[in-house]
């Protein structure tokens, strides 16, 4: 747990860091945003759910986690099919951290799943 704990808090400077390279446009604005506030919102969350008073509150936390990793995930996904950032000094599309950090909003997702089927004892 102390692993996942880690790895979800790691979730929110990775995403703040190529939040703060994009554009100042309004459209950028708003994408920043919405990443920014997902990206961090997932190891808070997940603290919270370690911190449950009960199985139901673990399940409806870790659902709030799973939501927020895969908001990131969807914003990332967005922000990659945005034109105009071939302007930047980087071409975020192609990078190598944007993939990463897809994948890592990806596998935090699966996670939270299977720890909210595991908590409710299902196999679907």
């Amino acid at each position: 747990m102390n692993d996942l704990k880690q790895r979800t808090k790691q979730f929110a400077p990775d995403v703040i860091r190529p939040c703060v390279q994009l554009p100042q446009t309004p459209e950028f604005k708003i994408l920043k945003g919405q990443l920014f506030r997902a990206g961090t919102s997932v190891g808070t969350n997940y603290r919270a759910a370690c911190r449950a008073k009960s199985k139901a509150d673990f399940i409806s936390k870790v659902g709030t986690v799973e939501e927020e990793s895969d908001e990131s995930g969807y914003w990332l996904e967005l922000i990659e099919a945005m034109p105009g950032i071939l302007n930047l000094p980087f071409d975020i599309r192609t990078s190598r951290e944007l993939a990463r950090l897809k994948q890592e909003a990806g596998e935090l997702t699966a996670i939270m799943v299977s720890s909210k089927k595991a908590a409710r004892g299902s196999n679907d």
